[in-house]
């Protein structure tokens, strides 16, 4: 177009209007000539453009921060050497997983399928699942070695997976365990479990099959606000929290058991098989002398049309579960969205770490070859790197996530305490989770570096773990632990122990935690050293253990067995691991639901 003596050019999608210079009268036997020359005036001005525009491009495909080196020498003797010791431990691992994995044994499969006619509560989350849901087993070993016997994954299998694309905190009774009994230790694994669903702010699901309370051992788990009814508590405080609680009833709900689904906001109950009553047939027999059945007293149809506790009615545990399914959908939650294209699995091979695992100690350089297999790539730009040398800190992506790094080979100094307390307020300020790996390293090592501090140096040392154990106290970002060689004394603390609130900790097979470097007083040794009395053994004889496991105290079996921790974990899967539990935490994002001042109540 000729405006006067000068063209204006516009061109969809550039940066124009661009201005050409006066141009002269166009005639016929210039006009090719001069089509010529204004394509070239244009793809010029095109270049100068835009030139800055593609190298920013090209600039953004190069992937920050530098690739660690790997620093595991694979002809180390003393690798081959580990790796028998870790392949001892996965076996063992694999061995009690198997136990706790079988729920009741045969007999007890055989009464709850063939005689109960329900479904085996690991068909049930097969079920309630999404297909291709990734779920976190939450506890498994916990309820082996207890001082009243064995008790299967503590009669209650709890994890977290996907239902209609949102992930869940699913609390199932385990029927086959002496018909889904409660024991103490079952509470602290379902306190745990609630803990967690309160952190990452998650829908929580109770599948409930539950006989009550073990009433030999019921001070044990009712008398204490960590005990038995602060699970009931906290249905109510989660709901009040705006994190929404639901319940599906497969079985009997017996005493304490009938409280769970009766303070959640949807229960759905399936008939013929699921029942809640604080006092069954037998019971009201014996006060009244009134014979009645179990679905009269308390049943599907009773509770949907007569008492209202229960929501909705299923003919089968299928349709229960699909209820439920159903109920998730409604849900003021946005599914997740697809993993990160920027997500980058890591150059260096992670079955290493299994052989890793088994080594006595696993000093700062090796301790980068286990963060070179968890971060994308194995990129990590590491923060204050000539500063403290016990204590590695830095920035890597996880699944093109950022996270915070924290990791230490030994115990801490001055210098590591306040760079870990800087490290982790920045993580603070820019919103990024922190992944804390514990490496104290052998015990009597740690041991020997703080007996020779100086009291000067003792002293500052002091200071700069309490000012990193403040920082972990009150950081709201997610905190992730992974214990991959051993923790000892205050690491417990700055390393984001169980006390300091993890969202998830995990730990490796060989893994131990001790939680005091104090000396046994001597007379204390003396005992130890001295041979039983007579007396005791007296007793010894007449209570033979009921478990068919002993672990050692500051093993990460006894600790898992507990339920102190959340699990022990394959080390090769540890990249694996972390990145499912920052997809878990980042879920609390997309929740809209705000908190109120009181739960939902029912009636």
């Amino acid at each position: 177009m000729v405006m006067g003596c000068g063209m204006l050019v516009r061109v969809e999608g550039w940066a124009g209007p661009w201005h050409l210079p006066p141009l002269p009268v166009i005639t016929t036997t210039t006009r090719i000539s001069w089509q010529m020359f204004l394509r070239v005036i244009m793809f010029k001005q095109f270049l100068n453009r835009s030139r800055p525009m593609v190298f920013r491009g090209l600039s953004t495909q190069v992937k920050p921060f530098p690739v660690l080196k790997d620093t595991i020498d694979t002809t180390c003797p003393q690798l081959a050497a580990s790796k028998k010791k870790a392949e001892e431990q996965l076996f063992q691992l694999q061995k009690l997983s198997n136990i706790c994995l079988a729920g009741g044994g045969e007999r007890g499969i055989a009464l709850h399928v063939n005689k109960n006619g329900k479904l085996l509560v690991r068909d049930k989350l097969k079920l309630l699942l999404d297909e291709d849901s990734d779920y976190l087993e939450l506890s498994l070993l916990a309820g082996l070695n207890m001082e009243y016997g064995d008790i299967p994954a503590a009669g209650s299998v709890n994890g977290i997976g996907k239902i209609q694309g949102r992930y869940c905190v699913i609390i199932c009774n385990d029927g086959t365990v002496t018909s889904g009994t409660f024991y103490p230790i079952t509470v602290t694994k379902n306190l745990r479990s609630q803990t967690i669903g309160v952190m990452n702010r998650l829908p929580s699901l109770y599948i409930v099959d539950s006989a009550g309370g073990f009433l030999p051992l019921q001070s044990d788990f009712f008398a204490d606000k960590n005990h038995g009814g602060r699970g009931f508590r906290n249905s109510a405080v989660m709901s009040a929290a705006g994190i929404p609680q639901m319940a599906v009833v497969c079985g009997s709900c017996t005493a304490g058991g009938a409280y769970q689904p009766s303070m959640c906001e949807d229960a759905a109950i399936v008939t013929r098989i699921g029942t809640i009553f604080l006092g069954g047939p037998p019971l009201v027999k014996a006060a009244t002398g009134e014979d009645i059945s179990a679905e009269d007293l308390g049943g599907a149809t009773l509770h949907c049309s007569v008492s209202g506790v229960t929501d909705y009615f299923a003919e089968t545990e299928e349709e229960g579960l699909e209820i439920v399914r159903d109920i998730v959908a409604t849900l003021n939650v946005d599914p997740l969205s697809p993993a990160s294209l920027d997500s980058e699995e890591p150059l260096l091979n992670p079955d290493l770490l299994n052989a890793l695992s088994g080594i006595d100690s696993i000093d700062r350089r090796k301790l980068y070859a286990v963060i070179g297999r968890i971060v994308d790539g194995g990129r990590f730009r590491e923060f204050k790197q000539k500063y403290g040398k016990n204590l590695a800190t830095g920035y890597g992506f996880i699944e093109g996530r950022c996270v915070g790094v924290i990791g230490n080979a030994g115990p801490l100094t001055y210098q590591d305490g306040f760079k870990g307390s800087h490290f982790i307020q920045i993580c603070q300020q820019r919103q990024l989770p922190l992944i804390f790996l514990q490496n104290s390293g052998i015990l009597e090592e740690h041991e020997i570096f703080t007996r020779g501090l100086c009291i000067d140096d003792l002293h500052q040392a002091m200071k700069g773990r309490a000012a990193m154990m403040a920082a972990v106290s009150c950081v709201s970002v997610p905190k992730i632990t992974i214990n991959i060689g051993s923790c000892h004394g205050d690491d417990n603390y700055t390393m984001c122990g169980p006390s300091f609130s993890p969202n998830f900790i995990f730990s490796w097979p060989g893994a131990c935690v001790t939680h005091t470097l104090n000396p046994l007083a001597a007379s204390l040794q003396s005992q130890e050293k001295t041979p039983t009395a007579q007396g005791n053994t007296k007793v010894n004889k007449q209570h033979k253990p009921r478990s068919a496991f002993n672990f050692p105290v500051n093993s990460s079996w006894y600790l898992a067995s507990r339920g102190l921790i959340d699990g022990i974990i394959i080390p090769s899967d540890t990249r694996k691991i972390i990145a499912q539990c920052l997809r878990i935490c980042n879920q609390q994002k997309s929740m809209t639901n705000s908190p109120k001042d009181f739960p939902v109540f029912r009636l």
